[in-house]
């Protein structure tokens, strides 16, 4: 893929298919510390570790449309091309977390991409899941949590227009606060 930002979207779309309520997306990144790390979890219908170690196996897919699954493959060479490396916990009935780690600096490195388009689009497309996302840099850290903005709408769905503009501003500011200004 051309951007981690759409690994995020084929993870997160895994958890939804596996009936998940809250998502979270973490991606923590220090030009300091030359690292990326994205870390997604959920509290879906996890996996067995036959299921776990299959889901790695780009020949392996349990979707009717194709006979091969890229996406989790595709991230876990992303991550281990830089030098990093890539873990899947899961647990039947609890839920499952993907975590890649990136050396920043490394000439493999793939952009990171428009993430708050991806979070965005989660959240329009998903609007009866919880997300929770968080970015960190060595600028600092924000939260955008679906079940905080549930409290304050009173029942207005969050695929909303004017909900999804907020929605946008809110991941576009707050990115430009610890990004030093630019999207990153």
């Amino acid at each position: 893929m051309r951007e981690l930002s759409l690994n995020v979207m084929d993870v997160a779309q895994n958890s939804v298919r596996a009936e998940a309520s809250l998502v979270e997306i973490l991606v923590e990144e220090s030009d300091k510390n030359d690292f990326l790390t994205i870390t997604i979890r959920d509290n879906g219908c996890g996996m067995s570790e036959e299921q776990v170690q299959q889901v790695i196996d780009p020949f392996f897919t349990t979707r009717t449309t194709r006979k091969v699954g890229l996406g989790v493959p595709l991230f876990k060479m992303s991550a281990e091309q830089t030098g990093g490396s890539f873990d899947i916990q899961s647990e039947l009935g609890r839920g499952t977390q993907t975590k890649a780690s990136y050396v920043k600096s490394h000439v493999d490195m793939t952009p990171l991409g428009d993430i708050n388009s991806t979070v965005s689009i989660l959240i329009r497309c998903n609007p009866d899941i919880d997300f929770v996302f968080t970015r960190t840099t060595d600028n600092g850290t924000f939260t955008l949590d679906t079940r905080e903005l549930r409290a304050v709408l009173e029942g207005v769905s969050l695929d909303t227009p004017d909900v999804v503009e907020w929605i946008e501003e809110f991941l576009k500011e707050q990115t430009e606060n610890i990004c030093g200004g630019a999207e990153l």
